[in-house]
This record gives C-alpha cells, structure tokens and sequence, in this order.
C-alpha cells in the first residue's frame, strides 16, 4: 500500500490537480471566511464550515476522476491487477492519497482558527469538532468518488457522474421530503448527509453521525475492492 500510496502522491504533484484542487479550495474557503466571519467581526466560524459542504460536492470528483479510470485509459490497469500486491492495498494506497490531499486542504480552517485567536478567543472545541466532521465527510465523499472513478475509463465521465451523486446526497432531505411513503422518506432522512454534517456546524458533536461517515467510507472502498477483484478473474 505504501509504494501506490508515493506513486499517488507523487502523481498528483507533478501534475495541476494538486495545485488545482488547493488553490481553488484554499481561493473559495477564504472567501466564505472572510464574508462570513472577518466582515461581521465575530469570532465563530460556523459559516465558513457550513458552507464548504458545497465546495466539496465540485472539488473532490475532480480530485479523484482520474485515479482509476486514468489507469484503464492508459491500459496499465493489467499491471496493477498483476503485480505482486492485493487489490485492498491498491484500493486503499490511492484513497489515502487522495485523502491526504484533502486534509492538505481543510487544514486551512485551522490556520483560520488561528488567525481569529490572535485578535480574539476561539471556541476551539466547536472548531475542532467542525473539523472532525469536515475530514470525515471528506473521507466518505473520496470514497464515493472512487468507486465512481474504478467503473469508467472516461475521467470526464468520472467526474460528473461523481459529482451527481455528492449532489443526490446533498439534496437527500429535498427527496425524503417529496416522498410521501413515510418508512422511504424516514429511510432517505437517515442517509441525509447535509443534515448530519450540520448538527455540527450548530454546535452538536454526534458520534453516531461520525461513525455513518466512517462506515460510508468502508462501504465504498469494499466496493472499489469488488470491482477489481472481478476483473483480476474475469
């Protein structure tokens, strides 16, 4: 896992995604930053984390589009179902790039955090919390987006079909709420993953909402694993 881990890295340095993906966040998060917490002179930055959950639904297929399906584009996919290495490594080697890239990214609302500490007080325990749930909302969305990524060749294809799925996830409540099946709808409120990251942008640690995210993220990676492992034998 820790040479597809490098080579992930690697990949995404000396390309533009890495820098694509940072400036951009980096560009959009100061933005929230600064119209929601520095021009009304406050010291909460639940405005700021309340609004990346968007920037991530854009951000994130365009960080994983290519991690799989680059390789059944090139055709080095055969080397990689071949080598002397199990599928869960390769799986788990470029999920844990990609999420290193995107707690590169978060990290700034820690350098936030400090900013407003230095002219002010922060409630560093909200802040961490928030943070927690962004970085493990992030690790669900990277998986979703991975397994999207492992089933087309096409990065372009990738991408959207990533991003309309963060989106199907985003608008969860909207649907729960058009349905009027009440055992459906009370299902689809309990996938929502717009309100669970919420409750802690309001203040509530939920573990249980934690612990969603975490199982998310294992569902997905478990699926990418299948993925390839059928093809190994296929």
């Amino acid at each position: 896992m820790g040479a597809i881990y490098r080579r992930e890295m690697g990949a995404f340095f000396s390309s533009a995604i890495a820098y694509i993906f940072l400036g951009v966040f980096y560009m959009i998060a100061g933005f929230f930053f600064v119209n929601s917490t520095i021009m009304y002179a406050t010291t909460d930055l639940s405005g700021a984390f309340g609004s990346v959950f968007l920037i991530l639904i854009f951000l994130i297929p365009l960080m994983t589009m290519k991690l799989f399906s680059e390789e059944k584009r090139q055709k080095t996919e055969q080397g990689l179902l071949t080598a002397p290495i199990g599928i869960t490594s390769i799986v788990l080697g470029k999920y844990f790039a990609a999420l290193t890239l995107y707690t590169m990214g978060i990290s700034i609302f820690l350098v936030f955090a400090l900013i407003i500490e230095f002219f002010g007080g922060v409630a560093w325990a909200t802040v961490l919390s928030n943070f927690v749930a962004i970085f493990f909302l992030g690790a669900a969305f990277i998986a979703v987006t991975l397994f999207v990524s492992a089933l087309t060749e096409n990065q372009i294809i990738s991408a959207i079909v990533g991003f309309l799925s963060l989106l199907v996830l985003y608008l969860m409540d909207s649907i729960a709420a058009s349905i009027n099946v009440t055992f459906i709808a009370d299902i689809l409120k309990t996938l929502s993953f717009y309100s669970r990251y919420n409750e802690f942008v309001t203040g509530l640690f939920n573990l249980s909402s934690v612990i969603f995210f975490i199982s998310v993220a294992v569902i997905f990676n478990f699926l990418s694993v299948r993925v390839f492992e059928k093809r190994r034998w296929s």
